[in-house]
C-alpha cells in the first residue's frame, strides 16, 4: 500500500518499530509526571503543572540554534545514541527517588529541565535523521508515518500509565520507560550502515548559526510555512485548555471525559497522518489549506450545542491539525538543502513547541474571562488568519490568480502566471 511505502525500507522499517515503542514509553511517562506532580506532590496545584512543562520546552527555544549545529556536524546517529541513553538514565533516576519514597517537587523540576536540554539535541537529529533513512522520494511518506507512531502512542501511552499508576505507582511508570529508551538504542545499534543515505556535513567555522538564519530568511516559503506554524502552535493547538474547559465548565463533565475526548481527537490526529503518507509530494497549498480547515473545525468545535457532538467536531480538529503539522515538516526538510537540515529544523521545531507555553496562558485567560467557547474562537482566529497570510503571499509572490469561467468544466481556477516555489 502507497500509505506504508517507506515500511518496504529494512532500515527505516526498524526505525518505526524502536520509535513506536519509544514514544509509548514517553507518553506513559508524561502522564505519570503529570500525575505524580499534581496529585501526590501537591495538593492539586495547577501552576506546578505549567513549571513543568515550561522547564521541558524552554531549552528547546532557547538552545535550538546550537542544537541544530550539532545535528549538522556530528554523526545523527550516534549523536541520537547519546540522547536516548541520557534520557533512560534520567528516566532511571527520577523512577527510583520516586520507588524509594524520596522525591520532591523540586526533584521533578531538575529533572524536567535536564530532559529539557537532551530533548533540545534529541529533536532536531532525530527530524532531519529520517533522510538518512530513506531517500527524498520517501521522504514526505516516511514523515506522516512518524506523526502516525507519535500519536498512535499517545491514545496507548497514557491508557496504559494510567492503569499501571494505579496499580504500581507512578515511580515504575518512569523506570517502564526507560526499557522503552533501550528499545531505541537497540535500533540505532542494528541499522545497517551501507544502507543510510550518507548526507553532507556542515564544514568547520564560524558564523554557521548565522548561516542558518540567513538561509530562512532568503527562503521566503519557508518564511510563511515557519509564521504558520507559530500561528497556530502558539495560538491553536492548545488542546489541554480548551479540551478541559469545555468538559468541565461548558458540559459539566469529569477528568474521565476529558481523557475520552482527548482520545477521539487522537483519532482524528492518526487519521491525518495515515492520509499526509498517502502523498507523493508535500505542497504548500496542503499547509495553508489545512490551516483554513483546522480554523473552520474549532468553528463547529465552538459551537457544538452538546457533549457528543462537540466530541464528533474534535476528530476533524485532530485530523486538520496533523495534515498541517506533517505538510509543513515534510515540505521543510524536502525542499531544504541537506547540509542545512539540522539548523532549518532547530528553528521549526523551537517555533512550533517555543510558542505553546506563550500561547496557552492567553488562551487560558480567555476561557476564563469570556468562556470556554472563545478560547476555540481564538484557535480557530490563528488557523483562518494563517491561511489568509498564506494566500495573500501565494498571490503576491507567485501572482497566482483565482479566476471564474462559466463555460469551463472546473468554473473556479486557480493559475500561477510565474515561476512557482520549490516543491509548488
Amino acid at each position: 500500500m502507497s500509505t506504508f511505502r517507506s515500511l518496504r525500507i529494512p532500515n527505516y522499517r526498524r526505525w518505526f518499530i524502536g520509535a513506536s515503542i519509544s514514544n509509548i514509553g514517553t507518553w506513559m511517562q508524561r502522564t505519570a509526571q503529570d500525575w505524580l506532580v499534581y496529585d501526590i506532590l501537591t495538593d492539586q496545584n495547577a501552576s506546578a503543572l505549567g513549571i513543568v512543562l515550561a522547564l521541558q520546552l524552554g531549552p528547546q527555544l532557547l538552545i535550538s540554534p546550537l542544537a541544530g549545529l550539532v545535528a549538522d556536524t556530528v554523526d545523527r546517529r550516534k549523536l541520537l545514541q547519546a540522547t536516548q541513553v541520557l534520557m533512560a538514565v534520567l528516566a532511571v533516576g527520577l523512577g527510583l527517588l520516586v520507588v524509594l519514597g524520596m522525591a520532591e517537587l523540586w526533584h521533578v523540576y531538575a529533572f524536567a529541565l535536564a530532559l529539557g536540554v537532551v530533548s533540545a539535541f534529541d529533536a532536531p537529529a532525530r527530524q532531519s535523521f529520517t533522510s538518512e533513512l530513506v531517500r527524498d522520494e520517501y521522504l514526505p511518506n516516511a514523515v506522516a508515518l512518524n506523526s502516525a507512531s507519535f500519536n498512535a502512542a499517545r491514545l496507548v501511552g497514557p491508557a496504559v500509565a494510567g492503569l499501571l499508576t494505579a496499580a504500581v505507582g507512578p515511580g515504575w511508570v518512569f523506570l517502564i520507560n526507560a526499557l522503552t529508551f533501550g528499545a531505541m538504542v537497540y535500533t540505532l545499534l542494528v541499522l545497517r550502515t551501507p544502507d543510510l543515505q550518507v548526507q553532507p556535513k556542515s564544514p568547520p567555522g564560524k558564523g554557521r548559526i548565522r548561516e542558518g538564519f540567513r538561509y530562512v530568511r532568503g527562503r521566503p516559503d519557508l518564511m510563511m510555512v515557519l509564521l504558520t506554524i507559530f500561528l497556530v502552535g502558539t495560538f491553536g493547538l492548545n488542546f489541554a485548555v480548551f479540551i478541559a474547559a469545555m468538559a468541565r465548565t461548558e458540559f459539566g463533565q469529569g477528568a474521565g471525559v476529558f481523557g475520552v475526548l482527548s482520545s477521539v481527537m487522537a483519532i482524528g490526529s492518526v487519521v491525518g497522518a495515515l492520509l499526509s503518507a498517502r502523498r507523493e509530494q508535500p505542497r504548500l497549498r496542503f499547509v495553508f489549506g489545512a490551516a483554513g480547515a483546522f480554523g473552520a473545525a474549532c468553528v463547529l468545535a465552538a459551537l457544538a450545542p452538546n457533549l457528543i457532538l462537540f466530541g464528533l467536531a474534535l476528530v476533524p480538529v485532530g485530523l486538520f491539525a496533523l495534515t498541517l503539522l506533517t505538510s509543513a515538516n515534510a515540505y521543510v526538510q524536502t525542499t531544504t538543502e541537506q547540509v542545512m537540515r539540522g539548523r532549518v529544523m532547530a528553528l521549526y521545531l523551537a517555533i512550533f513547541l517555543g510558542g505553546t507555553p506563550l500561547g496557552a496562558p492567553v488562551v487560558g485567560w480567555v476561557s476564563d474571562a469570556f468562556g470556554p467557547r472563545w478560547s476555540l474562537g481564538v484557535a480557530a482566529a490563528s488557523g483562518l488568519v494563517a491561511a489568509a497570510a498564506g494566500l495573500f503571499w501565494a498571490w503576491r509572490y507567485h501572482e497566482v490568480r483565482i479566476r471564474y469561467d462559466r463555460s469551463a468544466p472546473r468554473r473556479l481556477r486557480i493559475t500561477h502566471e510565474a515561476p512557482q516555489a520549490p516543491g509548488d
